[in-house]
């Protein structure tokens, strides 16, 4: 027995190794730079990195800040992504607990009655054996590393499930704040068109004063109804697309929205208490667990070569088991009852079809396809990226024309609307003038949106929070 555990032991050390090739990270397929000219900011040096400004930090909305709390803890999108890892976390304990020996207790009897007509002196009788044992059953040495490889990549597939759902907190983080300006947005708008419909049903009681006092056209009329029922038209919508928004949010939240959190109409520091910087592409391969997540999946493909690679050669088992036997159960601890065996076995594969051939070059494809998938990522990421600059670095010159432009609209409209109302001009001019002014005023509304959702998706897209959780920093995993 003691050289069996000898053997055991020396089969252990020598299962430390593995057949997996050697993992390089893939060259990054995209540029060392960001885009660069006019519609690109010039990058502040200083700025922190998204990835440790926590989402507490970077917004100033109190009730936003709260929405964002609640759907961290309610959203079943989350909720099912936190699910996930403790899935993967147990599939990976199953593959590492095959690298122990499986010890398992056993008791037993067995008992036999033989024939009279087989047995000495025509009579039968019953035997009886006992037996108690502890053994180990069919335990694979890993002298080529089969096991383990099979272990490295339930480990990788693990800790790429824990990245995916860093991803999908700081995607479901985004998205509160999104829908929450969303709403801020419909909520100006409707107030808008409200605002509207109030002038222009003051416009319409001067129209009718006027038509009856025959200082103006029936025409004039009619066309102050049409600004009028049009103005009701925009308030009927917006009031649904409010109601719409109200329940997007509540859905994001995964619960219903308490309503000392609803937003107050205009978009005014709802983000940006701290500048963010978007360092070089190459930090997105750190920052993004995204792109994390597809290369712990690169990862554990290269596992599967090596598991793979081990199956061409020898598996060997040792099933073993010591213990008392006895004939009747009193005598199970007797002196002399020990028992022990030990029944090592050795399997060489020699003709299965191809079969582990093939499994090798599925290994090996699908490899390649990590890769693939992995080099996507960051092509995806860097467009992202690029992407939210350009509107970041544009959009504040788009602000200021707007707001231009709403106060050169409003001159005009107050003008026409003085022109009229002394005769000198035309209700039609007027209400050209209005309509520009309401569609001035509403693109407006619309930039005004887009500056905000902008921070919020650079913010996002830089991999915003992800190394800090609650305020404290994520331990870097290896």
């Amino acid at each position: 027995m003691g050289s069996a555990l000898k053997l055991t032991l020396l089969a252990a050390v020598i299962s430390g190794c593995t057949m997996m090739p050697t993992y390089q990270q893939p060259v990054s397929p995209v540029a060392a730079a960001w885009p660069a000219g006019t519609a690109y900011p010039a990058q502040d040096a200083q700025g922190r990195p998204a990835a440790e400004v926590a989402w507490r930090d970077y917004f100033a909305d109190e009730r936003l800040k709260q929405l964002i709390a609640l759907a961290l803890e309610n959203n079943r999108d989350l909720r099912v992504a936190a699910l996930n890892i403790d899935k993967a976390r147990a599939q990976y304990r199953i593959e590492r607990a095959a690298l122990l020996p499986s010890v398992a207790a056993l008791a037993s009897q067995n008992a036999q009655r033989s024939a009279d007509n087989l047995s000495v002196g025509g009579q039968g009788g019953v035997s009886r054996q006992y037996g108690v044992h502890l053994g180990v059953a069919a335990w694979e040495v890993d002298l080529f590393g089969r096991v383990r490889s099979l272990s490295e990549g339930a480990l990788q597939t693990y800790l790429g499930v824990e990245e995916t759902r860093a991803s999908i907190q700081i995607s479901l983080v985004a998205e509160v704040a999104n829908a929450y300006l969303t709403l801020m947005a419909d909520q100006e708008r409707l107030a808008l068109a409200r605002q509207t419909l109030s002038s222009q049903q003051r416009s319409l009681a001067l129209s009718e004063s006027r038509v009856k006092a025959g200082v103006a056209a029936g025409l004039d009329l009619y066309q102050a109804y049409t600004t009028v029922e049009t103005a009701r038209a925009d308030a009927a919508a917006y009031t649904a697309q409010v109601a719409q928004d109200q329940n997007a949010l509540a859905r994001l939240a995964g619960a219903a929205v308490p309503g000392d959190l609803l937003p107050p109409a205009g978009l005014a520091g709802v983000t940006a208490l701290l500048d963010v910087g978007a360092g070089l592409p190459s930090d997105l391969l750190y920052r993004r667990p995204d792109v994390l997540a597809a290369e712990r999946t690169l990862q554990a493909s290269n596992a599967n070569i090596g598991a793979a690679r081990a199956a061409f050669f020898p598996r060997i088992t040792l099933t073993g088991q010591a213990g008392t036997a006895s004939s009747s159960l009193s005598g199970l601890f007797d002196s002399g009852s020990g028992a022990w065996s030990f029944a090592p076995s050795i399997s060489l594969p020699i003709f299965n079809g191809g079969a582990n051939r093939a499994n090798l070059e599925v290994a090996k494809v699908g490899r390649d396809i990590g890769v693939a998938q992995y080099e996507k990522t960051i092509q995806v990421a860097f467009r992202e990226v690029a992407d939210a600059l350009a509107r970041r670095g544009t959009v504040d010159e788009r602000l200021a024309a707007q707001q231009q432009l709403v106060a050169a609209s409003d001159k005009s409209y107050r003008i026409y609307e003085a022109r009229y109302k002394n005769g000198a001009d035309t209700f039609q001019n007027a209400l050209i003038a209005q309509r520009a002014l309401y569609a001035a005023q509403q693109g407006l509304i619309s930039v005004r949106l887009a500056e905000q959702a902008s921070r919020v998706t650079l913010y996002k897209v830089l991999g915003g929070g992800w190394q800090v959780r609650d305020g404290a920093p994520v331990p870097a995993q290896g």
